[in-house]
C-alpha cells in the first residue's frame, strides 16, 4: 500500500540519497550544538532540538557543493504534487529523556505530549492567547530522512494510519464556497479538535523508527507526533537527528485538492 493510501510510506536507505545525507550531517549536528540555535529552538528541558530552517541547504537542497536532495520519496512526492523547490530543513534532534516538562509547559500539554505523542497537522498555527489554529502553510508533502544511528525506542516519528483521509473530509466543507485569501484567516480549531479526536478512535497509531539514510513521506494531512524515548534506548553521542522537508504549494487550494 502507498503513501496515498496509508498517509506515509518508508524507503531503505539508497546510493543517490547516501551522498546527500554524508553531505548533510555535518552542517546538521553543527547547527545542533550551535549555541546561538540552541538557546532558540531546545526545549522540554534540553530534550529535543527543534531546528526549523536550520539546515543551511539552497532550494535543490544542496549544502555548499554537495549534491542535490534526491531519492524515491522525492521522487514520489513530485511526481504527485509537482512541488519540488525546498525551504531551509527542519533538524529534529531528540535526546535519552524527551519529553521532560518545560516549566512553562502546562501539565495538560505534557500528558498530551508523552500520552498521545503531540499528534499534530504540519500547517496549522496556534495563534493568539488562546492558540486558535489556522492554515497558514498548507504544505505538499513531507519527507524525512534519518542522519544518525539510533535504536527504535528513540523518540521515533509515530503516525496514525489512514488519518489523511478523515482530515481530508472534515475540511473539505469548512473551506468550500470560501475564497482563497480567505482561508489563512478561517479559525479551524474546533474542526481540528473533532477530527483529530476520530483518527485516535479510529486509526492505528504506528511507531516509524528510521536508520541512517532511510526516509519516510507523509502526507500533508496526516496526524502523527514523537513518541518518548524509551527506557534503554541508545543513540549516538549527538541523539536521533532527523532532517526534514515540507515545501509548500503556492496557493492553498492544491492543499485540499491534490491527491
Amino acid at each position: 500500500m502507498s503513501w496515498l493510501e496509508r498517509g506515509f510510506q518508508t524507503y531503505p536507505a539508497e546510493p543517490s540519497l547516501d551522498a546527500w545525507v554524508e553531505s548533510a550531517r555535518g552542517p546538521a549536528l553543527a547547527a545542533a550544538a550551535d549555541p546561538e540555535l540552541r538557546a532558540m529552538w531546545l526545549r522540554h528541558r534540553e530534550t529535543w532540538f527543534v531546528g526549523v530552517d536550520a539546515l543551511t541547504n539552497d532550494g535543490a537542497g544542496r549544502l555548499g557543493n554537495g549534491p542535490a536532495f534526491c531519492g524515491t520519496a522525492f521522487d514520489e512526492a513530485l511526481g504527485v504534487t509537482g512541488v519540488s523547490h525546498l525551504h531551509r530543513a527542519q533538524v529534529s534532534v531528540t535526546y535519552p529523556g524527551y519529553p521532560r516538562q518545560d516549566a512553562d509547559e502546562s501539565d495538560s500539554a505534557h500528558r498530551f505530549r508523552v500520552n498521545r505523542d503531540a499528534a499534530h497537522l504540519d500547517g496549522l498555527l496556534a495563534e493568539g492567547p488562546d492558540k486558535r489554529r489556522h492554515l497558514r502553510e498548507p504544505h505538499a508533502w513531507i519527507i524525512g530522512v534519518a542522519l544518525t544511528q539510533a535504536d527504535a525506542g528513540a523518540a521515533p516519528l509515530v503516525v496514525w494510519d489512514g488519518s489523511h483521509h478523515i482530515i481530508r473530509r472534515a475540511f473539505a466543507p469548512a473551506f468550500a464556497g470560501i475564497s482563497l485569501e480567505e482561508w489563512g484567516d478561517l479559525d479551524v480549531t474546533d474542526i481540528y479538535k473533532a477530527a483529530r479526536a476520530e483518527v485516535f478512535e479510529t486509526c492505528t497509531r504506528i511507531e516509524v523508527p528510521l536508520q541512517v539514510g532511510e526516509s519516510v513521506l507523509l502526507h500533508r494531512h496526516v496526524i502523527h507526533g514523537v513518541a518518548p524515548w524509551a527506557g534503554g534506548a541508545q543513540a549516538v553521542s549527538e541523539g536521533r537527528a532527523i532532517a526534514y522537508f515540507r515545501p509548500c504549494f503556492e496557493t492553498p487550494q492544491p492543499w485540499l485538492d491534490a491527491p
